[in-house]
């Protein structure tokens, strides 16, 4: 399909418009006298309506009205706000997607259901329901018309000059105001310039409207709910026994119908040509759509620049042509800055993977029968776009985890003195190269005896094996491991914690777990910041070449010969009064060579842990493209990627968190020992 293809286009649109009406009908459920969110969520309902119908989305449209008709009731006090009302729409909120996804389906028999459900909803009136017509009523006044009882209606109304390039159709306006009743139209054209002044593009007409109708004023003024902030309108209602109309009532703003007629049309004109656009439609401007996969094609494109002026340095370096090295140095730090921007533009924040956890758990309480408030924190924190993707079916299992195995059902909870609604908090914060999402609940926690005596029928340690308590929480990650009594539809079976255990390392992330039984879990997920470019720390090991992440080195040091011989054994440098376990590279990758007489410590981190690196040499810094590994590869995990240097070689990029944990082990296989 094209992608300029406008079918796709409004599929995107609509897609993102669905999620605002999920967000309102989420926030209204808090609060169902929130008179901000019931006109949001009818007039999100409202524009999918009509661009469905515009687009030929006909079943999409035709289901939509009947939730916007809903919501317009409740607009109008005709119906109160009720939790059963907003369950129904939400419920046909995921409906509409399928009619989005598969227009031409058979969605008959669902729409029937859902409808029949949402017209229980607006017909039920609950004694707890909130009512919204006061407010709806007092705006009114006394405009509201009972049945039989028409009043004509005296309307003059100039849109935007820049309207059509938004989007407003101001015939499909006139369509509307033609179903409310009597409608006799006139076209203003005084405004419009000469032909050789004109812009097709701006919209030079006004319109003037006499309609009898027994509708309301406020149903005459919702037809321009959308474009009343940016016109100006004249509305006033026609006595019978009046030939000239009275006084305005309605003027918006009022300096623009005060104005003499011979002066209108100049102005408009003018405003037209000096002002093309508002400062709105100016910021809608400077926001560009552009499909993921041409980022993705750009960033390759970057990746391959990268590695070309690696080389082109290379060569300058070596020669002795001063401005073959000037000219190497700008491509050098051009290549660098579009890296960077690059980069930025494949950043989004995390409140994009957040917010789809609201629904999840809405629904989920609903199953369960718990009462459960989630909290999000940190949204603001920004991760590469290939990696929100990524994350979004991990988080998902651990969220629903979460609530089955952690939080209690509210009896439970004020048994143990808690309160009666469950948490569940969301958030996000950088540190150094790393994002670390946690999801955190205050239910009933892990319980290590269970956890233990599982794995051991399991088989998976031997009876009263010494185990760490870190390494004790990790046997949830094993497959088929489950300590829940009960197979439920929410978890139980031992499948997932595996799956989010090997996806969270396909992003060279770690996950770590912390729990306090009877008081709740906190499981933390570290994740890079991005999958595509790092700048690394070249170093040499053997004959090999290795790069470091640079974000994870704290500082390199120089091992002597004398403090290499001294520490056989043991394996430990003294850092500031602080003992650190370092691994010799040249060991562990078997490189068959002498070390250096001068070797280097590369002391890396990851959180409070550090441990450092023995290698032969600090080559200097590296911009690195990372390129996958073979699955040829993928049990190897002391690396995480690797990358090509300027001459062409392959470079393998160190795991971090391996070596780290790798490290750690050592050290305390030494303290033991000793």
């Amino acid at each position: 399909m094209n992608e300029l293809d406008p079918i796709a286009v409004f599929r995107t649109e609509a897609a993102e418009q669905l999620e605002l009406i999920e967000a309102g009908l989420l926030d209204l459920m808090r609060d169902l006298s929130d008179r901000a969110q019931i006109d949001a969520v009818f007039r999100g309902l409202h524009t999918l309506k009509g661009s469905g119908s515009m687009f030929g989305f006909d079943q999409l449209a035709a289901f939509t009205h009947h939730c916007e008709t809903a919501f317009d009731r409740v607009r109008k006090g005709e119906a109160p706000a009720t939790k059963e009302l907003v369950g129904a729409v939400l419920d046909a909120q995921g409906h509409m997607q399928a009619l989005l996804e598969n227009p031409n389906g058979d969605h008959e028999a669902m729409s029937s259901v859902l409808l029949d459900k949402l017209r229980l909803a607006v017909g039920a009136n609950s004694a707890t329901a909130t009512p919204v017509a006061a407010p709806i009523a007092a705006a009114s006044g006394n405009s509201s018309s009972s049945a039989g009882n028409s009043k004509t209606w005296y309307l003059k109304f100039t849109l935007p000059a820049n309207s059509m390039a938004n989007g407003t159709n101001p015939l499909g306006l006139l369509d509307e105001l033609r179903d409310l009743g009597e409608c006799r139209i006139e076209a203003d054209i005084d405004a419009v310039p000469p032909l050789p002044d004109l812009d097709p593009r701006y919209l030079h007409i006004g319109w003037t409207v006499h309609l009898t109708t027994e509708k309301s004023r406020s149903d005459i003024e919702d037809v321009f709910i959308f474009v009343m902030d940016d016109m100006t309108m004249e509305l006033r209602e026609i006595q019978a026994d009046q030939q000239q109309a009275p006084a305005p009532v309605v003027a918006i703003p009022p300096a623009s119908v005060a104005e003499a007629p011979s002066k209108a049309p100049t102005q408009q004109s003018d405003a037209a040509k000096a002002h093309p656009a508002d400062a709105k439609s100016q910021k809608q401007a400077d926001n560009v759509r552009i499909p993921a996969l041409r980022l993705d094609e750009m960033m390759d494109r970057v990746g391959e620049l990268v590695i070309a002026q690696s080389r082109l340095s290379q060569m300058a370096n070596s020669a002795a042509d001063l401005g073959l090295r000037s000219v190497s140095e700008e491509i050098e730090r051009l290549a660098g800055e579009l890296r960077d921007t690059m980069m930025v533009l494949r950043m989004m924040p995390v409140a994009s993977l957040f917010s789809r956890f609201r629904r999840l758990v809405h629904d989920l309480a609903r199953e369960t029968g718990k009462d459960i408030e989630l909290i999000t924190e940190g949204e603001s924190t920004e991760v590469g776009k290939t990696v929100i993707d990524r994350l979004a079916d991990p988080l998902v299992h651990l969220v629903r985890n979460s609530i089955d195995h952690g939080l209690e059902s509210p009896d439970d909870r004020i048994a143990a003195g808690k309160p009666s609604v469950g948490r569940v908090i969301l958030s996000a914060h950088q540190t150094g190269s790393e994002v670390i999402i946690s999801i955190k609940d205050d239910g009933r926690g892990i319980d290590r005896q269970r956890v233990r005596a599982k794995a051991e029928a399991n088989g998976l340690i031997q009876p009263g094996a010494q185990l760490t308590d870190k390494e004790l929480l990790q046997l949830i990650f094993q497959p088929g491991f489950s300590t829940a009594e009960k197979v439920t539809n929410l978890s139980g079976r031992g499948v997932g914690m595996d799956v989010v255990k090997k996806t969270i390392e396909t992003l060279r992330g770690s996950i770590d777990i912390a729990s306090d039984f009877g008081k709740g879990s906190d499981i933390a997920l570290r994740i890079p910041l991005t999958l595509a470019i790092i700048d690394g720390l070249l170093v040499r090991v053997g004959n090999g070449r290795y790069v470091i992440p640079l974000a994870a080195v704290e500082e390199c040091l120089e091992l002597s010969v004398e403090q290499d011989l001294r520490s056989r054994g043991r394996s430990f440098i003294s850092l500031r009064d602080d003992l650190v376990p370092f691994l010799r590279l040249r060991e562990l990758f078997r490189t068959g060579t002498e070390p250096d007489p001068y070797q280097k410590v590369v002391v890396i981190s990851t959180g409070s842990q550090r441990v450092g690196l023995v290698v032969d040499q600090i080559i200097g810094d590296h911009q690195t493209v990372i390129k996958s590994m073979s699955k040829l590869h993928d049990h190897v995990s002391t690396f995480s990627g690797a990358t090509i240097l300027g001459d062409g070689n392959v470079a393998l990029i160190l795991d971090v968190v391996h070596l780290i944990a790798a490290g750690q082990h050592q050290e305390a296989q030494l303290r033991a020992a000793g």
